[in-house]
């Protein structure tokens, strides 16, 4: 992500109540049953996958960010996202890469890459190494998994956190 990106990334994060990477606000024993639809229980905590081209964002253009259904991190940028053909919303950058980890996932005979929300844990989808410059990455990401904060919704903030790479 560009500095000129970031800032106002970071401004609507602040804002908004989306949490940063580097201080995700999750509360022990969380009754995950109780805070998701049971479309983004089944997606978030069980490791499911909604069906291509049905999600709420595989067709999404509004500008502003995409944070975790779960817990509210932020995860990636609308100026990152692109239509992969794929049915599912795409992305070749997260926001900041403290925000993912991974693991490899054999669920279909095969090793693919595992994305999840680093602060809750939750299952966000798979990354493949086919996505567009300048990353060639495709983030493959759950629609049901994602919660999303339009940039013009920023209040007035009183501090912009400092750029850490």
């Amino acid at each position: 992500m560009t500095l000129r990106h970031w800032i106002p990334t970071a401004v609507l994060i602040l804002a908004t109540g989306c949490s940063t990477a580097q201080e995700p606000e999750i509360k022990p024993a969380i009754d995950w049953s109780e805070k998701l639809t049971d479309e983004q229980f089944r997606i978030l905590r069980q490791c499911g996958t909604e069906p291509p081209f049905t999600g709420a964002f595989w067709d999404h253009h509004e500008d502003g960010v995409y944070c975790c259904a779960g817990c509210s991190q932020a995860l990636f940028d609308s100026h990152d996202k692109y239509d992969s053909g794929s049915g599912w919303p795409s992305f070749f950058e997260v926001l900041a890469e403290k925000a993912i980890t991974t693991r490899t996932d054999y669920k279909l005979g095969y090793p693919r890459t595992e994305l999840l929300c680093s602060a809750c844990d939750g299952h966000l989808g798979h990354v493949f190494g086919d996505g567009p410059e300048p990353t060639g990455l495709r983030y493959c990401i759950n629609s049901a998994s994602l919660a999303f904060v339009p940039r013009d919704s920023a209040q007035v903030v009183r501090e912009i956190p400092k750029i850490v790479d």
